[in-house]
């Protein structure tokens, strides 16, 4: 870095200008007056402005060398502070979690998933989403802690990998206002009157849901299909369309989307796993997080 100037020099003007003259800075710095003359002199020549002039028989500050003193209070007022700031910093022990999420699993519930140990001390929280082929491999060779999946992880004896159960939830169906006037009279009938969002196949959800409406003899006109669960829960709360989601997010949906339910779909639910290499779970992050189960 280049620097138009001495930071010494700026230091000796800064304690003249406290002090209000040079006799009393010499003083203070153990120095000849002369040379905290000359000192404050360079930096004057440095900056090509007059700091000082002469006032009676002491020393006033021109304008610049107003300026320049609002400067260097704040500059050396932070250099007073950073030994006792890094010194803090060197104590606080922070605690790295880094995360792996299927890209099946919508955010509203990973959200909830994490909540337990979002309240944990100096937290680092690192999240990666992925297939889940790479985020296994990435857990093998430890550059995760832990993956949070919709879905088990499949067998495979190459890879020891340990899924544990989090939970599940029912699906529901939801709706803007606009929509939801239309619809929640008569249903799930009501489905095939107004337009419809669903998840892609890439969702382990998505062929429940379609044996679902097939077991109601619904064929309703699907408007939009997202692999990403968070695109269709915008999208469908901005008014595209009816949409499904878990039954655990109804507060959250109707919060940020005004998003109501119509109604549930019996017998279809989300499965949710935390993936882990060893049976025996050493990161203390990662042991908070299973014992929610």
């Amino acid at each position: 870095m280049s620097l138009a100037f001495n930071y010494r020099h700026l230091y000796y003007f800064w304690v003249v200008a406290k002090e209000g003259g040079m006799s009393h800075a010499a003083a203070r710095l153990d120095m000849a007056v002369q040379t905290v003359s000359a000192q404050v002199r360079e930096l004057e020549r440095d900056l090509g402005c007059q700091l000082l002039k002469p006032a009676g028989r002491g020393l006033a500050l021109t304008e610049a060398g107003v300026a320049a003193l609002q400067q260097a209070e704040q500059i050396f007022q932070l250099g007073e502070a950073l030994p006792d700031i890094v010194r803090g910093a060197a104590h606080v022990t922070s605690v790295r979690l880094t995360v792996g999420i299927a890209d099946g699993l919508p955010k509203l519930v990973v959200q909830r998933l994490l909540k337990p140990v979002l309240g944990t001390p100096n937290l680092r929280l690192v999240c990666h989403e992925g297939e889940m082929a790479d985020l296994l491999a990435d857990l093998a060779v430890h550059r995760l802690d832990v993956v949070l999946s919709d879905h088990p992880a499949p067998f495979n004896r190459h890879l020891k990998v340990h899924n544990h159960p989090l939970g599940s939830s029912g699906m529901g169906w939801y709706a803007p206002q606009h929509w939801w006037e239309l619809a929640h009279q008569g249903f799930p009938a009501s489905l095939d009157k107004v337009p419809v969002l669903l998840p892609t196949t890439h969702s382990t959800v998505r062929g429940r849901l379609d044996q679902w409406l097939t077991q109601h003899a619904l064929r309703p006109r699907v408007v939009g299909e997202f692999e990403d669960s968070a695109l269709l829960e915008t999208f469908g709360g901005s008014g595209l369309g009816v949409f499904p989601a878990a039954l655990s997010v109804q507060d959250d949906l109707m919060q940020r989307y005004q998003a109501r339910l119509l109604g549930s779909c019996e017998g279809v639910e989300e499965h949710y796993y935390a993936i882990s290499t060893e049976r025996k779970v050493e990161h203390p992050v990662v042991r908070r997080l299973l014992a929610q189960r």
